[in-house]
């Protein structure tokens, strides 16, 4: 004899139904618009994680030099590199960070930036390269900002939060609702046959890297141009990413920020450069910046931004691969004074949060193995969107775009509430559903032929 199930159990099953089928909607359509650009995001990702091993075969021509007696001073090898390119203006300068390491002189000629490499030791050069020509460079920017200024960074930035969403989604399109063993839940399952396993192969993988994939994504959104740069207002203006005051003296501030002028450490990017004190002309030796540095135990691999105005500052900013070693560094450019000095141990908690975020992110704080973590990320996150877009296109009927029927999002309030609130910590999400709803009220629910298409 069966068994009658009630009225209540039966509107559980059916709203519980209709949760999933919404849910599984909304992860669907999300993978369909985003997942190209996650694959995108995931290789470059994978190439640039390998900057250092990838420029030191690169460009060994003009890194390597063989240790010869005692280094030449900053300035005869910034004067070495003017004897070049007499026109220039130097812009930069930064000391090998070993003893086999070519010294770099930045100049900036005719709109375009190069770097001329030297030997420390005898003061050739060793070739110079245009910035613009740094292939490492270019998947960095490929990887922000798709290589589209402002838009691409936007859309890079709604894609890693969308993201997010998928995540969200996904883990509860895979948490088990039945009992059920291991397989299909944290090891996919070969013997169920073909249907089964294109399933596994996009659930389980993307269980598994689901905590690597949300690090990756919270700590590249600090570098986005909206997200980001709020995100960095508050944090400055709480006092948790620098201090109010990080002024060693009573120099004056200016208008610009340390971000306008020098490329530096996250937490620093906001720090109010300071102005030199004009009581004379006379600019301080570059090999008297060196000097300090030195002295104050700044971690080789700095750069020195050179001023080229009256007001302007030396700017030391080491930005190395361990978060605890970055400083940076402002220096009065008459009198050798130290303005500001501004070291790991300066920072806020969520700027030291965010410097370790970071580093990790880029695969540099703990070297080698840090590197082949993030790369397993990455390859599973390529495993899971060609997974899944496999998945779309066996399941996908013939002239239809094979979305799961669902619901209005209305009748899943819980998933609802949870959309309002990831729109809310992530203001591009939040304006994409407003979009999406808008599309969705007036074109998809509206046209019949494109309502069939879209099941919608």
């Amino acid at each position: 004899m069966g068994t009658v199930q009630s009225p209540s159990t039966e509107n559980k099953k059916q709203n519980g139904n209709s949760v999933y089928r919404t849910i599984w909607r909304w992860h669907f359509y999300a993978g369909i618009l985003f997942a190209p650009f996650l694959l995108i995001l995931a290789i470059t990702g994978s190439i640039y994680l390998f900057k250092p091993q990838i420029e030191q075969n690169l460009y060994q021509d003009y890194w390597v030099v063989a240790p010869n007696g005692d280094k030449l001073p900053a300035s005869q090898q910034i004067a070495k590199a003017k004897e070049l390119y007499p026109e220039a203006l130097v812009t930069t300068f930064r000391p090998g960070e070993s003893e086999s390491r070519s010294s770099e002189v930045g100049i900036s000629q005719k709109n375009e930036s190069f770097t001329v490499f030297i030997d420390p030791y005898s003061g050739e050069s060793l070739g110079t390269l245009n910035n613009e020509d740094r292939i490492m460079d270019r998947i960095e920017e490929f990887h922000g900002e798709l290589m589209a200024g402002t838009i691409g960074d936007r859309i890079v930035e709604l894609v890693a939060c969308w993201a997010v969403v998928l995540i969200v989604t996904g883990l509860f399109l895979w948490y088990p609702r039945k009992k059920q063993n291991i397989f299909g839940v944290i090891i996919p399952r070969f013997n169920k046959g073909k249907k089964i396993l294109r399933r596994d192969l996009h659930a389980v993988p993307a269980f598994w890297i689901t905590a690597g994939m949300l690090f990756l994504i919270m700590t590249g959104l600090p570098w986005s141009g909206f997200w980001g740069n709020n995100f960095q207002s508050i944090v400055t203006n709480s006092g948790e990413g620098y201090p109010p005051s990080v002024w060693i003296g009573s120099a004056p501030a200016s208008d610009v920020k340390t971000k306008d002028i020098a490329e530096v450490p996250w937490a620093a990017e906001t720090l109010d450069v300071p102005i030199s004190d004009i009581q004379g002309f006379t600019k301080l030796p570059i090999d008297d910046v060196v000097a300090t540095a030195n002295r104050e135990g700044i971690v080789p691999g700095y750069t020195i931004f050179i001023p080229n105005d009256q007001e302007g500052v030396y700017t030391l900013s080491a930005f190395p691969p361990k978060a605890e070693d970055e400083a940076t560094m402002h220096i009065d450019q008459y009198s050798g004074a130290v303005l500001a000095d501004y070291r790991y141990d300066n920072y806020g908690v969520v700027g030291k949060i965010v410097a370790w975020g970071i580093t990790l992110h880029k695969g540099t704080q703990f070297g080698l193995i840090n590197q082949i973590v993030s790369l397993l990320i990455c390859l599973g996150m390529i495993l899971v969107v060609v997974s899944g877009f496999y998945l779309w296109m066996k399941r996908r009927p013939t002239k239809e775009m094979g979305a799961p029927k669902a619901p209005s999002i209305t009748k899943a309030k819980i998933f609802l509430f949870v959309l309002i609130g990831l729109g809310i910590l992530f203001p591009l999400v939040g304006l994409s559903l407003i979009f999406v709803w808008i599309v969705d009220f007036l074109v998809i629910q509206r046209i019949p032929a494109v309502k069939k298409f879209m099941n919608a």
